[in-house]
């Protein structure tokens, strides 16, 4: 596993339809070493902290292998590495075989593993039409935002070493299945996903809000 691009963008300012919208998901390959913070890399700042960023979203990394899959389902669009507004276009790197509290060693930093990406419309603003959330979402091509343990300096070609693995084997596609394929489905996967001590607040409240709803049926 390893990083292919590293990519950063301060937030900007875009016309989307009759609106005027900020937004950082515009990112930019680098070709120098940059400091991965508690909070973001060097050079790159998230635009609504509301629902971007933060501890536990400090950086995004999308698999490089997942762009063969957008080319051919939206075909006119002229696709770069970081379009879905990644920090880290990696190699060998999947939703489906990651888990949540998972640790890994990048150059001189290291992190955890903590949730998929959710889209917003932001990513509609990226794509110029608002159908790419749905599809982003039904894909299930989510890639992985992480938590900064030890900050550090990453560079592309760099790898990336599970340092770390997480017993309690919840994955990050496991979590983007319970929201897709609904959650009395899988009743038991949100149980032990509230397990997982890695897994941020936001999410364990969900799951228990939801496993509460289903027992009051």
């Amino acid at each position: 596993m390893k990083i292919i691009s590293v990519n950063v963008g301060l937030p900007i300012k875009v016309n989307f339809g009759k609106e005027v919208v900020t937004t950082g998901i515009f990112k930019n390959p680098i070709q120098h070493r940059v400091k991965l913070n508690k909070l973001n890399l060097d050079g790159d700042k998230q635009a609504d902290l509301t629902v971007h960023g933060g501890i536990d979203k400090a950086v995004y990394a999308y698999p490089s292998e997942h762009y063969r899959f957008w080319k051919e389902e939206i075909r006119d669009f002229k696709y770069s590495w970081g379009t879905f507004g990644e920090n880290l276009t990696t190699e060998g790197l999947f939703e489906d075989t990651v888990r949540i509290g998972d640790h890994f060693k990048i150059g001189s930093a290291k992190v955890m593993a903590t949730q998929p990406r959710m889209p917003c419309y932001k990513l509609g603003v990226r794509f110029g039409r608002m159908d790419i959330i749905k599809k982003f979402l039904e894909s299930g091509k989510s890639g992985i935002y992480f938590k900064v343990i030890k900050e550090g300096e990453i560079g592309i070609s760099d790898t990336i070493k599970l340092i770390k693995k997480d017993n309690n084997d919840v994955t990050i596609k496991n979590i983007v299945d319970i929201v897709t394929k609904g959650e009395k489905e899988n009743t038991t996967l949100m149980e032990k996903a509230i397990q997982v001590p890695g897994l941020p607040t936001g999410w364990k409240n969900y799951f228990l809000e939801k496993l509460s709803n289903l027992k009051k049926k």
